[in-house]
């Protein structure tokens, strides 16, 4: 019995001893299978030839990376399409050849890198990598560092960096080791600590594919939102891309830009933009304006290194792009643009030689031309040595997106966020932590007026192709629960267990700022207008942002950040102005108002409110913050020397009658001494108050109260 024990033990010994040994493609190895051995050696020698003229690109292009380019660390997509074609011509014969022979290193190691090239987490690069380790690869001594980093690309910590530090202590000790490839294999090394610690403790989110009607199986990146995310445009290189032809470089469509409108709750089957945007070579969808009324487009260039564009949104079309000043593009490569919600200043992405690192933030500011002004770099407090890009400027004028390799990543590119105080200081970035970031690039993050949901693109498995667009929507701290004194001992015992699925979606208002949209329309046939729209700092007294509405739909959108009192004109040509007062108490949480607004043409008997004349409580003394309105009152009589108006005051019906009346009439009068001491002739004024006698609104509620207390003007000829 001892005797079958003994041999059963060391007849499975031997088996897996046997398993675990290379190898070698030699005709000993393989009695009585000659015809079979003969075709795996053709197709190893064949798929070996490509391979080789394929790792010579891609390692040129790694070494070009991290020394020349000073693009290290290096991340999975900096390089990876390097050797493409040649790779994928090697990968059938090589898997033929593998077929006959799973036990040699050096095949198991060529299949392991051809993988890595194309898709670096799928488990066949695991496996094939894995079996070469254990069959002891010879001639490739950096067998541990391409497992460590598909480990690393897996989230596979530990072993990860058991396999950096081992191929660490190898490179080290060699006399000529080039310092780049060490100072990477470093920072991949804290990368994974980055990533452990992390992911450790994930963020409480909900991370959800857009679907069918955005994603397929082809790439789709670069997503752009307006402010009250209806719009969402994105970059895909699909077979239907203008001219349909293929990337030589890479061998992947030309790309093409795409959107899609929000309806029910559902983003709705993406449509390609028009001729006037895509072109038969790549253009990409590098940023919007905060009202979805520009778009930025990124162009490869055969002169430098790509350029920046800008598209308008004129009635139902986007205009040609016109190239952006030199200001902004330059011989080298700018991509993603983000503007603050008042369109003056614009933050976008270059890698021109005056940066710190590989690619920098810059921000532009609109001079008084309407032109913009010398870039800017953003200065250590963004920029790392390492490589920035996908900035976005959130509309509540103070929290800045962007992606970076730097500032403890967890591999690649990490998305971070930056808050401006009110000394105009950066904040130091803040990883936004895991699952929104992963170990392989995470870039072009753009998140909602809310702020309670973000868009980013992302390699993910079970997706529709290499990249889809996500939704991220962020849940929030979780509620404690009141626990008794046995349940807190058995918590405590306990390894809490974080599920992104079973939590009820909490709406998380993290933003600072109102959105007002609406349409702008003619008053009588309700027809759309294309009007100018002015947004005023009541309290400065200054014009912060112009916007227009669109001259097909009439649609506007304008952002208001919290802490202000604002103002709001209406303008368009042979229609009386419009305006209303927004006060946004600094502080107050997201809110989203539609205002539609109806403009009435010039004609006798037509009124305006206007909502901007504010006075002191109970008395006709005119404050301070009513001075633009005012001002764009003396405009209007000055350029319509001709009309004659009626300047009333109304009241609500708190206090007195009589009371009410004087002092509605006393206010009317203020503002016609104002108007007079401008230069406008007293005969064109008739000042009139009717106290509480014309409400508009309900006395019984503030805001009812409020809207009966305002200032008119009246055409009585023109």
């Amino acid at each position: 019995m001892m005797n079958k024990f003994f041999f059963l033990v060391v007849s499975l010994a031997l088996f897996v001893f046997g398993r675990s040994q290379n190898v070698e493609f030699e005709k000993a190895n393989f009695p009585g299978k000659k015809d079979e051995f003969k075709d795996a050696v053709h197709k190893l020698d064949v798929g070996t030839d490509y391979y080789i003229q394929g790792r010579k690109e891609f390692d040129e292009q790694r070494k070009r990376f991290l020394i020349e380019n000073k693009y290290f660390p290096v991340s999975h997509h900096d390089h990876y399409k390097a050797g493409y074609e040649l790779f994928r011509n090697a990968l059938a014969p090589l898997s033929d050849a593998y077929k006959f022979n799973p036990s040699n290193a050096e095949l198991n190691y060529m299949l392991g890198f051809i993988w890595f090239n194309s898709d670096p987490s799928n488990k066949e690069t695991l496996k094939y990598f894995e079996a070469a380790d254990k069959l002891k690869v010879k001639k490739e001594s950096d067998i541990s560092f391409w497992l460590a980093w598909t480990y690393q690309l897996n989230s596979e910590w530990d072993r990860a960096l058991k396999y950096y530090n081992e191929y660490l202590e190898l490179i080290s000790v060699k006399a000529r080791a080039n310092v780049a490839f060490i100072d990477d294999v470093k920072k991949k090394i804290s990368e994974c600590e980055a990533g452990k610690r992390l992911s450790a403790n994930p963020e409480r989110v909900f991370v959800d594919n857009l679907g069918p009607g955005i994603n397929t199986s082809f790439p789709e990146y670069g997503p752009s939102i307006s402010t009250d995310e209806t719009t969402i445009f994105f970059t895909s290189r699909r077979p239907n891309s203008v001219g349909g032809k293929r990337d030589l470089n890479d061998n992947g469509f030309f790309e093409d830009i795409y959107s899609s409108e929000k309806s029910g709750g559902r983003w709705q089957l993406a449509k390609q933009l028009s001729k006037n945007v895509n072109t038969d070579v790549h253009d990409a969808a590098a940023g919007l304006s905060p009202d979805g009324s520009k778009l930025y487009v990124y162009r490869a260039s055969t002169t430098d290194g790509g350029d920046l564009y800008e598209s308008v949104l004129f009635g139902l079309d986007w205009e040609e792009p016109v190239r952006m000043n030199r200001n902004i593009n330059t011989k080298y490569h700018e991509s993603t643009v983000s503007l603050t919600f008042d369109g003056k200043r614009m933050f976008f992405v270059s890698n021109k030689e005056t940066g710190l690192g590989a690619s920098d933030i810059y921000y532009s500011d609109i001079d008084v031309n309407g032109e913009w002004g010398v870039a800017k770099n953003m200065g250590p407090e963004i920029n790392t040595k390492y490589a920035e890009d996908g900035v976005f400027m959130h509309p509540d004028g103070v929290t800045l997106y962007f992606s970076s390799k730097g500032h403890g990543s967890m591999g690649g590119y990490d998305v971070f966020k930056s808050t401006l105080d009110k000394n105009g200081k950066w904040s130091a970035p803040v990883n936004l932590g895991y699952p929104i970031n992963g170990p392989d690039d995470d870039v072009f993050f753009v998140v909602s007026g809310s702020g309670n949901r973000a868009y980013f693109a992302s390699a993910k498995q079970g997706g529709f192709g290499e990249q889809d667009i996500y939704k991220i929507t962020f849940l929030g701290p979780e509620k404690q629960p009141l626990l008794n004194g046995q349940d807190q001992l058995i918590a405590a015992m306990s390894t809490a267990m974080i599920s992104l699925k079973t939590q009820s979606e909490v709406e998380v208002k993290s933003a600072k700022l109102t959105i007002l949209k609406g349409l702008v329309n003619d008053g009588l046939s309700l027809k759309p207008l294309e009007s100018t729209i002015e947004l005023i700092d009541n309290d400065k007294g200054v014009l912060v942002a112009t916007f227009r509405s669109n001259s097909s739909t009439g649609k506007y959108l304008v952002t208001l950040p919290s802490g202000k009192n604002y103002g709001i004109a209406v303008k368009c040509q042979g229609y009386l102005f419009h305006t209303e007062n927004i006060n946004i108490p600094e502080g107050t949480d997201f809110q989203e108002f539609n205002l539609d607004i109806s403009l009435k043409k010039m004609e006798v008997g037509s009124t305006i409110i206007l909502r901007n004349i504010f006075y002191d409580v109970d008395k006709s003394t005119i404050r301070p913050e009513s001075q633009t309105e005012l001002n764009r009152v003396v405009k209007f009589l000055k350029d319509y020397p001709n009309v004659k108006i009626e300047l009333s005051s109304h009241t609500d019906d708190v206090g007195a009658e009589d009371y009410n009346m004087r002092l509605s009439f006393e206010r009317s009068n203020a503002v016609v001494d104002f108007l007079i001491s401008k230069g406008i002739s007293p005969s064109r004024l008739i000042p009139k108050g009717y106290g509480e006698t014309i409400p508009i609104d309900k006395n019984d509620t503030e805001p009812g109260r409020q809207n009966n207390r305002r200032t008119e003007i009246k055409i009585l000829s023109k």
